[in-house]
């Protein structure tokens, strides 16, 4: 019977800048080889700085502009550092939908002010998840000695059913995508389409575990069967085949 758990690590304090956040969570999680680490991509920003304060942001005209056009008629500061943080703007009437540096569609560039430790205060998205996963992983290995997996998670809205998910922004230490092309269904039948994402997968079921108000952002996946290294990367779909932009 196989079995995949999903365990909550709590007891985490608030992070804050220059935490060593592998060291936090190695004392409240035994881990072991092959076990997967789902983190929230706020505990990670904010380990790493990646705070603003609305304070010291200067709202431009365009700024103020769209601020105007959005339903929840956000603070233009806000949306400044939005635009400070994207390449792109795909829509900004109602809602403000823009393409990050990373390559990212979604809301708000991923800047957040909820749970960002004071009412002024937004969080950005980490520089590079991937790299952010990648360091998490070696100190994790560095404390425990175990081989372990990390996936950097957010909440994401998604363009075909209404409800955020969580999905996998950073990837270490396990595959992001498994791709079953050329392998044959139930029938015998070659499959010609399907490709897995197992990392959003495993970060939509984290999200379960971690709530959004419970103060879990890390969450221990156990159970998997999953072999390889991908990165957080190879899920953002190329603009070519990119049915929004």
């Amino acid at each position: 019977m196989r079995r995949l758990e999903l365990i909550g690590v709590e007891g985490l304090p608030e992070v804050r800048p220059g935490d060593d956040l592998g060291q936090l969570i190695a004392a409240r999680a035994e881990l072991e080889t092959g076990d997967v680490l789902v983190v929230a991509q706020k505990v990670v920003s904010k380990a790493e700085g990646r705070l603003i304060d609305l304070n010291d942001v200067t709202a431009g005209t365009e700024a103020v502009r769209i601020a105007g056009r959005l339903i929840a008629k956000p603070d233009p500061r806000m949306v400044q550092v939005v635009l400070n943080e994207s390449v792109r703007v795909l829509r900004s009437e109602r809602v403000l939908i823009t393409e990050t540096r990373h390559g990212y569609v979604c809301a708000n560039a991923g800047v957040d002010h909820s749970n960002a430790g004071g009412r002024d205060t937004l969080t950005l998205l980490p520089v590079d998840p991937d790299a952010s996963a990648e360091r998490l992983r070696a100190r994790l290995g560095q404390l425990t000695g175990a081989e372990v997996g990390i996936i950097i998670s957010d909440t994401f809205g998604r363009p075909w059913r209404l409800g955020i998910v969580n999905v996998a922004l950073g990837v270490a230490g396990l595959p992001a995508m498994l791709d079953l092309r050329g392998t044959l269904d139930d029938d015998g039948s070659p499959l010609h389409a399907t490709v897995l994402a197992v990392a959003d997968e495993l970060a939509a079921g984290a999200g379960l575990a971690m709530g959004k108000t419970d103060r879990t952002p890390v969450v221990l996946a156990r159970g998997l069967r999953l072999e390889g290294h991908g990165t957080g990367r190879e899920l953002i779909r190329p603009p070519a085949e990119d049915l929004f932009r």
